[in-house]
Protein backbone atom coordinates (compact mmCIF):
# COMPACT_ATOMS: atom_id res chain seq x y z
CA UNK A 1 0.00 0.00 0.00
CA UNK A 2 1.24 3.72 -1.02
CA UNK A 3 1.71 6.15 1.36
CA UNK A 4 -0.98 7.94 -0.45
CA UNK A 5 -3.48 5.40 0.58
CA UNK A 6 -2.36 5.02 3.73
CA UNK A 7 -2.89 8.82 4.36
CA UNK A 8 -6.05 8.82 2.96
CA UNK A 9 -7.28 5.28 4.86
CA UNK A 10 -6.37 7.23 8.27
CA UNK A 11 -7.67 10.48 7.08
CA UNK A 12 -10.89 8.96 6.16
CA UNK A 13 -11.22 6.99 9.56
CA UNK A 14 -10.35 9.86 11.68
CA UNK A 15 -12.75 12.74 10.08
CA UNK A 16 -14.84 10.85 8.09
CA UNK A 17 -14.75 14.01 5.53
CA UNK A 18 -16.97 15.35 3.13
CA UNK A 19 -14.43 15.60 0.85
CA UNK A 20 -11.03 14.01 0.61
CA UNK A 21 -7.76 14.32 -1.55
CA UNK A 22 -4.27 12.95 -1.58
CA UNK A 23 -2.21 14.29 -4.12
CA UNK A 24 1.36 12.95 -4.38
CA UNK A 25 3.19 15.79 -5.38
CA UNK A 26 6.73 14.70 -5.55
CA UNK A 27 7.22 14.60 -9.16
CA UNK A 28 7.05 18.09 -8.98
CA UNK A 29 10.34 18.07 -6.53
CA UNK A 30 12.71 15.50 -8.16
CA UNK A 31 16.26 16.26 -7.34
CA UNK A 32 14.77 19.02 -4.48
CA UNK A 33 16.20 18.36 -1.03
CA UNK A 34 13.98 16.01 0.85
CA UNK A 35 12.91 13.97 -2.72
CA UNK A 36 15.58 11.34 -3.39
CA UNK A 37 14.13 10.17 -6.57
CA UNK A 38 12.79 6.74 -7.18
CA UNK A 39 9.05 6.37 -5.80
CA UNK A 40 8.36 9.72 -4.99
CA UNK A 41 5.53 9.52 -1.76
CA UNK A 42 7.49 12.21 -0.49
CA UNK A 43 5.53 15.69 -1.11
CA UNK A 44 1.81 15.53 -0.62
CA UNK A 45 -1.22 18.19 -1.01
CA UNK A 46 -4.21 17.39 1.07
CA UNK A 47 -7.52 18.48 1.41
CA UNK A 48 -9.83 18.22 3.71
CA UNK A 49 -13.61 18.92 4.11
CA UNK A 50 -14.70 18.19 7.90
CA UNK A 51 -16.78 18.55 10.19
CA UNK A 52 -14.61 17.49 12.77
CA UNK A 53 -12.80 20.83 12.30
CA UNK A 54 -15.68 23.01 13.86
CA UNK A 55 -14.90 25.48 16.59
CA UNK A 56 -10.96 24.82 16.27
CA UNK A 57 -8.33 26.68 15.89
CA UNK A 58 -6.32 26.00 12.48
CA UNK A 59 -3.48 25.35 14.41
CA UNK A 60 -5.64 22.60 16.62
CA UNK A 61 -6.77 21.22 12.35
CA UNK A 62 -2.96 20.73 11.63
CA UNK A 63 -2.75 19.25 14.91
CA UNK A 64 -5.61 16.77 14.65
CA UNK A 65 -4.75 15.87 11.35
CA UNK A 66 -0.80 14.87 11.94
CA UNK A 67 -2.11 12.86 15.06
CA UNK A 68 -3.98 10.93 12.52
CA UNK A 69 -1.05 10.62 10.43
CA UNK A 70 0.80 9.23 13.18
CA UNK A 71 4.09 7.10 11.62
CA UNK A 72 3.65 8.30 8.16
CA UNK A 73 4.95 11.85 9.47
CA UNK A 74 8.53 11.22 9.84
CA UNK A 75 8.31 9.70 5.96
CA UNK A 76 7.08 12.30 4.56
CA UNK A 77 9.43 15.67 3.65
CA UNK A 78 6.70 18.13 2.80
CA UNK A 79 2.89 18.38 3.49
CA UNK A 80 0.45 21.27 2.64
CA UNK A 81 -2.62 21.10 4.26
CA UNK A 82 -6.20 23.09 3.52
CA UNK A 83 -8.53 21.95 5.80
CA UNK A 84 -12.00 23.57 6.63
CA UNK A 85 -15.15 22.22 7.86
Amino acid sequence: MTIADQMRERLQNAFAPSELLVVDDSASHAGHAGNPGGDGETHFNVRIRSSAFEGQSRVAHHRMVHKALGDLVPRIHALALDLDV
